[in-house]
C-alpha cells in the first residue's frame, strides 16, 4: 500500500563567515584583558595596592572564561570537515556556552555570599585605590563589550520565536558577551558605592551593591544556562518554524506531514526529519524546494509514502 523514498541532502559543514568574526572579536577582547591584567598586577607589586593586585587576578579568571569561548571557535573550525562529525561541529560553542554559564553561576554566588559576609565582618576599604581600579575596569570593559557587541543576536536570555528576522545567534559569544557586561555592572555598582562609602559613610551600600549585582548575573548565568542545555538535549521551542514547514509541504493539499522531528544542530542550524504520506507524491528535491525559504535548515532527511487509497492516512 505504501512505496517509500528516502534521501538525505548531502553537504558539506561550513565554518560561516560570522562565526570567524565573532572568534576575531574574541581574540581582541582576550588579549584586552590580559593586557589590562598585567597592568594591574604590576601596578599593584610597585605601589603595595591589594585592590589593584585583587582585580588583576580577578581578570585572569576573566580570561579564562574568554578562552573557553575562544578555543570552542578554534575547535569548531578544526573539526569542521571532520566526519565523526555527523551533524558538525555547531554543539561546540553551544557547549562553551553552558560551560561559561555555570562559571557565571559561580561568580555570582561567590558575590552574594562575599556579600552578606561582610554585613557581619566589615573590612576597611581602601576608598582611592578601590574607585581607581573600578574606574579602570570600567572602562576596560567597555570598551570589550563595544567589541563583542552586535556579534550576536539577542544579548538578553529571551526566546526569539521570529528568529527569521533577526541576526544569527550564538551562544558562544553571548557567553562571552555576558562575562563582559557582569564586569562591567560590578564595576558601576562598585563606583556607586565606593563613592557613597566615601563621601556619604554609607559603608554598607558596598555589600548591598553586591548582592544586587550577584543576583542580577545570576539571572543571565541561569538563562544562558537553561537556553544552551536545552539545545544541548536536544529540545526545540522553533513552534514557528514547524508551523512554516508543515505549511510549505501541506500547500498543494495533496501532502500531509504525519510525522516531523526539528532540533538545533548549533545556534544558527537546525536539522529536520520529516515523514509525509501523498496520493501523487513528488520528489525528494521538490519537497526540498519548498524549504528553501526557511533558513537554519542544513541537515534534512524526507521520507515520502505514497497513498493511493482514500482511506489511507493522508485523507485521515
Amino acid at each position: 500500500m505504501h512505496t517509500l523514498a528516502q534521501q538525505q541532502i548531502q553537504h558539506t559543514h561550513s565554518y560561516e563567515q560570522c562565526t570567524r568574526g565573532n572568534e576575531r572579536k574574541t581574540i581582541v577582547v582576550i588579549i584586552i584583558t590580559f593586557i589590562t591584567m598585567g597592568v594591574e598586577i604590576s601596578a599593584g607589586m610597585l605601589t603595595g595596592s591589594m585592590a589593584l593586585l585583587a582585580d588583576g587576578y580577578h581578570m585572569g579568571t576573566h580570561a579564562l572564561a574568554l578562552g573557553i569561548t575562544w578555543f570552542a571557535y578554534i575547535m569548531a573550525r578544526r573539526y569542521s570537515d571532520n566526519t565523526s562529525f555527523s551533524f558538525g561541529t555547531g554543539k561546540f560553542g553551544i557547549l562553551a556556552g553552558y560551560t561559561s554559564a555555570l562559571f557565571l553561576g559561580v561568580t555570582a554566588v561567590y558575590m552574594i555570599v562575599e556579600s552578606f559576609r561582610r554585613f557581619f565582618s566589615p573590612v576597611t576599604i581602601g576608598f582611592n585605590d578601590a574607585i581607581i581600579v573600578a574606574v579602570v575596569g570600567l572602562l576596560v570593559n567597555v570598551v570589550c563589550v563595544w567589541v563583542l557587541h552586535g556579534g550576536g543576536h539577542d544579548h538578553h536570555t529571551h526566546d526569539h520565536d521570529h528568529h527569521h528576522h533577526a541576526q544569527p545567534d550564538d551562544h558562544n559569544l553571548k557567553a562571552a558577551y555576558l562575562h563582559v557586561l557582569a564586569d562591567a555592572l560590578t564595576s558601576v555598582l562598585a563606583i556607586v558605592a565606593l563613592l557613597a562609602g566615601k563621601f556619604l559613610g554609607l559603608v554598607a551600600l558596598d555589600p548591598l551593591m553586591g548582592i544586587v549585582g550577584g543576583l542580577l548575573i545570576g539571572r543571565w548565568a541561569w538563562g544562558l544556562l537553561t537556553s544552551s542545555g536545552f539545545i544541548l538535549l536536544d529540545g526545540s521551542q522553533e513552534k514557528t518554524t514547524s508551523k512554516e514547514i508543515i505549511s510549505a509541504m501541506e500547500g498543494d493539499l495533496d501532502t500531509k506531514v504525519v510525522d516531523l522531528h526539528l532540533w538545533h544542530l548549533g545556534s544558527n542550524s537546525m536539522g529536520l526529519l520529516i515523514s509525509l504520506v501523498a496520493r501523487n507524491p513528488k520528489t525528494s528535491q521538490e519537497y526540498r524546494k519548498r524549504l528553501a525559504t526557511i533558513p537554519k535548515l542544513d541537515h534534512i532527511t524526507i521520507e515520502i509514502h505514497s497513498c493511493k487509497d482514500d482511506a489511507c492516512a493522508c485523507h485521515a
